[in-house]
């Protein structure tokens, strides 16, 4: 079979999405590539946004390559899979582009895997693929019978049948990703580093999936939840082969980058510097220490309250102290030169109090940002202990909550926020 793999063009005008708006490499697609190509299929990945691609143009490449399934993601990569763009506008306008000339249609991404009946009616897709994607969409290629493969969902006669679970692989043993010397030529960006000078390119890496915490904001529920680590030698390949195409900045896409040795002993000995998102309290003075020699310069850390009671609303299953947590973070500051601790908004936060320990964090070199408030994205716990499971509207419901409910929002949503009917309207017929 002959699969086309795409990550479309993506904007986020009135968009609530506070990820990083640059071009990040789409993980997703790179395993579902590698695993098809061990399966004997010929593929074509295009990412529009580090190719530099229009919609228009990819469609004429993908009409060109004979595509007989063609695979898209609504989210900006896996890295955002956990705070995508709520509305589908992209995807859906990419799709309505490529019309039948992309052979059948496959959506990948966390709206799928949360509300997948919905999802396949506004995208108007063949089939729409629950949970983590890689697996599924070698096993779509390697079989004519889409009834038989689990964590789908089809649509016959207007009647929509959804095969099973999200699915959660073993991902340990996932192949070491190739990506073209042309598409990692394009990407200059180095994800939340703000440290300098920046030489040499970046690239998006992952060594863990999954987080073994359940706090109440983070949406994993129904993808990327178990947590399990890479084979270290498979990471080593694919972190060195990025490295021989000129890679010197590397970001840790883990949900939560947990303390590992024998990585950061590997990593000292290689010619990259590298951020994670991680958990301060899980980290102890030494191997803070080790973290810094191996080369991190970008230490992204969930604090979310800097109250117990805030951290015990947020589930955050934390052991330590305020105070406790404060120092860590500056003890990692004298490791690493750009230290983040991210604050949400929490009712249970005195507004001085956070200013205080804001301003101490700020005073020691670590950045604390103004807390922002929290989206409560159907595939998190808020979500569900406010409204239960999810249904067709649960996108449109935690939006509209979140509009209601706020005023102010991230330090880069400088424009009030569109509702979702609106951003959807032109594409997907205001469903």
């Amino acid at each position: 079979m002959r699969v086309a793999l795409v990550n479309p063009p993506w904007r986020f005008d009135g968009s609530i999405y506070f990820g990083c708006r640059e071009p990040h490499l789409p993980l997703e697609l790179g395993y579902a590539q590698a695993l098809l190509k061990q399966d004997g299929h010929a593929t074509l990945l295009i990412d529009c946004n580090l190719g530099q691609r229009s919609a228009a143009e990819a469609c004429r490449d993908i009409e060109a390559f004979g595509a007989d399934m063609t695979v898209v993601t609504t989210a900006p990569s896996y890295l955002f899979w956990r705070c995508a763009p709520p509305e589908l506008a992209v995807p859906r306008d990419f799709l309505q582009t490529l019309g039948p000339r992309g052979g059948r249609t496959v959506a990948v991404g966390p709206h799928g895997s949360v509300t997948a009946a919905a999802t396949l009616r506004k995208l108007d897709v063949n089939a729409v693929i629950l949970g983590e994607c890689e697996h599924i969409v070698a096993a779509l290629a390697n079989g004519d019978d889409w009834s038989k493969v689990p964590s789908i969902a089809t649509e016959t006669d207007g009647s929509v049948t959804i095969s099973g679970s999200p699915a959660a692989h073993a991902f340990v043993n996932l192949p070491p990703l190739r990506w073209p010397d042309e598409l990692i030529a394009r990407h200059s960006h180095h994800h939340h580093r703000f440290d300098n000078p920046q030489p040499g390119l970046g690239a998006e890496v992952e060594a863990s999936r999954g987080c073994p915490y359940n706090c109440s904001f983070c949406a994993k529920i129904d993808f990327r939840d178990k947590y399990r680590r890479r084979e270290l030698s498979i990471l080593l390949t694919e972190i060195d082969h990025l490295i021989a195409q000129g890679v010197r900045y590397l970001y840790f896409i883990d949900e939560i980058f947990l303390p590992q040795r024998p990585l950061l002993k590997a990593l000292v000995q290689r010619d990259v510097v590298f951020g994670i998102q991680t958990r301060i309290d899980l980290w102890k003075p030494d191997m803070l220490r080790l973290l810094g020699e191996a080369g991190c310069v970008s230490i992204e850390a969930g604090i979310e309250s800097l109250t117990a009671e805030g951290r015990e609303t947020l589930a955050k299953r934390c052991r330590l102290e305020t105070e406790d947590l404060a120092n860590l973070l500056v003890e990692a500051r004298r490791h690493v030169p750009f230290v983040q601790g991210n604050l949400i908004g929490v009712d249970q936060d005195d507004t001085a109090l956070i200013e205080h320990w804001r301003k101490h964090l700020i005073d020691h070199g670590v950045w604390a940002n103004a807390p922002v408030p929290m989206y409560p994205y159907p595939s998190s716990p808020s979500y569900r202990a406010m409204w239960g499971e999810p249904d067709d509207r649960a996108w449109e419901r935690a939006h509209d909550y979140y509009l209601r409910t706020f005023q102010d929002f991230s330090d880069i949503q400088h424009q009030r926020p569109l509702p979702l009917a609106v951003l959807e309207e032109a594409c997907c017929g205001g469903c």
